[in-house]
């Protein structure tokens, strides 16, 4: 299996599956001296764990990292960081009445068909659970960014028809993690809250949208024609279990508008230059301006639901099969630091090349 490695300078591969004994990952191309806070690392992973509130999968996981190189009294050292979180709560005999059939929307058909076999337990690589590695190298990249004054906010912005309507200006992000939905508006949070429960009692699942902001990021970050800024952080985001869409700055609205509507005229200020608007999304021929970078990922209903579903077996007969054990009705709330840490590896890398 190729394509477990994310990055170019700062890269990070990741194995393991989500009912085996750990996952883990290595990250390589980190500077060395950059002070390593466990507690934020593993604040971090705390925001991505599984059974955190009633709105999310029940799994009981600790999500403990446990780091096995790289770092020498507490500050990273320019080699390799490997690193493990262990498995402690699969439960694979809730798999057991599907082990030769295709789960409707999930990998189970196309993992067998290009490798001629498959894990049945979770969907093994194709699990979300791989996720967990890629937030213990975004707190990595967080600490680097942090230290070049660039910041990272995601927040839940939509479920389903909910819709957050305020401009991120007017946005508390401190405010992000108060509720169980990860949505800065408070009222709005309960309201997405209640239709998940709504949708979770009844079986079903249901999608919605991540927005996310960048600020501080310097002029000159991104590598025009393939290596685009934009086109970097799109990957990350469609890497991300369940993701069906991204689109930065005006986005899709953006086709609605004339040209000189949506340009971003340039304009002098405190003896530096910036510009009017920002339809661009802080990016221009793939190059960030110093302007703030703002995207949205779109994410599909999870696909595990409790209602029966018809589909066929891996000898094409149709039969019928319905979800059990812990899932997650909405992946949105977990899915926030999973953005954020994708962001941070694409940030830290294109910062690195820069240099």
């Amino acid at each position: 299996m190729a394509g477990n490695t994310f990055g170019k300078l700062f890269t990070i591969t990741t194995f393991g599956e989500s009912h085996g004994i750990a996952l883990g990952g290595i990250i390589d191309g980190c500077p060395s001296g950059i002070q390593i806070d466990l507690d934020f690392i593993q604040s971090e992973l705390d925001r991505r764990r599984p059974g955190q509130s009633h709105i999310v999968t029940q799994r009981k996981e600790s999500d403990t990292v446990e780091f096995l190189s790289g770092i020498f009294e507490s500050k990273t050292m320019g080699t390799p960081i490997g690193f493990i979180i262990r498995n402690e709560n699969q439960k694979s005999k809730d798999y057991e009445h599907n082990i030769d059939v295709y789960r409707p929307s999930h990998a189970d058909y196309t993992y067998d068909a290009k490798y001629g076999m498959r894990d049945h337990r979770g969907g093994g690589r194709s699990s979300a659970r791989e996720t967990v590695c890629r937030v213990v190298g975004g707190a990595i990249a967080k600490l680097i960014l942090k230290q070049n004054g660039i910041s990272i906010h995601a927040y839940t912005s939509q479920v389903g028809d909910i819709k957050l309507l305020k401009d991120y200006h007017d946005l508390d992000f401190s405010k992000i993690d108060s509720n169980i939905v990860r949505c800065p508006d408070a009222l709005l949070a309960d309201t997405m809250i209640q239709k998940i429960e709504q949708v979770r009692k009844a079986g079903d699942t249901i999608g919605g949208v991540i927005s996310c902001v960048i600020k501080g990021t310097p002029v000159g970050l991104g590598e025009p024609v393939f290596d685009k800024l934009h086109a970097d952080i799109g990957k990350a985001m469609l890497s991300i279990n369940a993701v069906k869409g991204f689109e930065y700055g005006s986005g899709f609205e953006g086709v609605k508008m004339n040209g000189s509507q949506h340009n971003d005229a340039f304009v002098s200020e405190n003896g530096g230059i910036k510009t009017k608007t920002n339809h661009s999304g802080g990016i221009q021929g793939g190059i960030s301006n110093g302007e703030d970078i703002y995207f949205r990922v779109a994410f599909k209903p999870v696909a595990t639901i409790m209602q029966k579903q018809n589909t066929v077996n891996s000898k094409g007969e149709a039969t019928e099969m319905m979800g059990k054990g812990r899932h997650d009705p909405c992946v949105l709330p977990r899915a926030v630091p999973i953005v954020e840490a994708m962001a941070a590896l694409v940030l830290v890398d294109h910062l690195l090349r820069n240099k």
